[in-house]
């Protein structure tokens, strides 16, 4: 797969980045969360995921009756476009998914999406075919991993594609941490074990008017951010987004207390290196372009049609399971 030659942070992401503002920190225990807004006009309108599945206009199937772990099948019968979210989890068919990047799909289209498990131990079909949106999308620190090895499998011209086995891994981990058993290994059923500290959460961090995004910072340390274009599509995704920024958090047995001035400054300095990295573009399976980035602190990616952001999310470099930082190969390209 061909990508755009090294440059700076192409600038479209970078000024979408440096127009978003922090709002008023918002606190669940050891947690800071700052909405984010931005003056930056959008793209055309589009629906999400789960609206469109909803609405019965978007049908998400196995690519065959034999299926394929990390791909999928997308039908868009609407008349409008369908953004599809980094991380939004898919429950069904032979295994439940997540989105290894974010695609937005054309009106009237069909389109194989990359995608990666989030259950083992199943492969076969327990109710319907098709998919449905699942209220969770990919836990924070894993999605983190995902991403930079997204990024890697790109730079290496093998597309799309995660590190499976860690993202696995990485659920393994969070099952064990909250002591919840599960015959398929299942993340969504790590989420459902911690429904009611979660409703807890999403009491605190209340969708505002105006917010396109949010940042988060747990123990003094910004875990990273996501931003839409639009302030509709991204209330419908809020309460999922905060969910998988806590889940973790929610876990976490060596909390330090919250301290609101101190996660303003480190979330600032945050959106500034996500501001100054460089990264490559790629073709994007729907419409527009794939830009990734990485450095050696900061890993994400964007959406974006004709030199616009349709959503873009930026997190902290997490370690893989071997301890090593988890970067794309080719450090070349790595610049901060």
């Amino acid at each position: 797969m061909n990508s755009t030659p090294q440059s700076p942070n192409p600038t479209p992401v970078a000024a979408f980045v440096n127009s978003l503002m922090l709002g008023e920190p918002q606190v669940f225990r050891h947690v800071v969360l700052f909405p984010l807004s931005t003056a930056m006009d959008g793209v055309p309108p589009y629906l999400t995921l789960g609206e469109a599945l909803g609405a019965g206009t978007v049908e998400v199937t196995e690519t065959s009756q034999a299926g394929s772990v990390p791909e999928l099948f997308v039908i868009n019968r609407g008349e409008e476009r369908v953004l599809l979210v980094d991380g939004e989890e898919l429950l069904g068919a032979k295994q439940n998914r997540v989105l290894n990047t974010s695609i937005l799909l054309k009106p009237r289209s069909e389109t194989v999406i990359p995608v990666s498990c989030t259950e083992r131990g199943r492969w076969s079909y327990t109710q319907a075919a098709s998919f449905q949106e699942s209220e969770a999308m990919l836990e924070t620190r894993i999605r983190s991993r995902k991403v930079g090895s997204v990024s890697a499998s790109l730079l290496a011209e093998c597309g799309y594609a995660s590190d499976q086995g860690e993202v696995w891994h990485g659920i393994g981990k969070l099952s064990a941490k909250a002591a919840v058993p599960s015959q398929t290994h299942a993340m969504h059923d790590v989420f459902k074990s911690r429904e009611a500290e979660l409703g807890q959460a999403l009491d605190a961090f209340m969708l505002l008017p105006g917010q396109k995004g949010l940042l988060v910072v747990v123990n003094g340390r910004v875990g990273g951010f996501d931003a839409l274009s639009l302030e509709r599509p991204f209330a419908r995704l809020h309460r999922k987004l905060v969910k998988s920024y806590v889940l973790d958090a929610l876990l976490d047995r060596d909390a330090k207390p919250a301290d609101p001035g101190k996660s303003r400054r480190v979330a600032q300095a945050f959106l500034r290196r996500a501001a100054r990295c460089r990264g490559r573009s790629f073709p994007s399976a729907g419409v527009g372009e794939d830009a990734r980035f990485q450095s050696p602190t900061v890993s994400g990616s964007a959406l974006l049609e004709e030199n616009r952001v349709v959503h873009t999310a930026f997190f902290r470099v997490e370690k893989s399971s071997s301890g090593e930082s988890q970067s794309p190969r080719g450090r070349h390209w790595i610049i901060e």
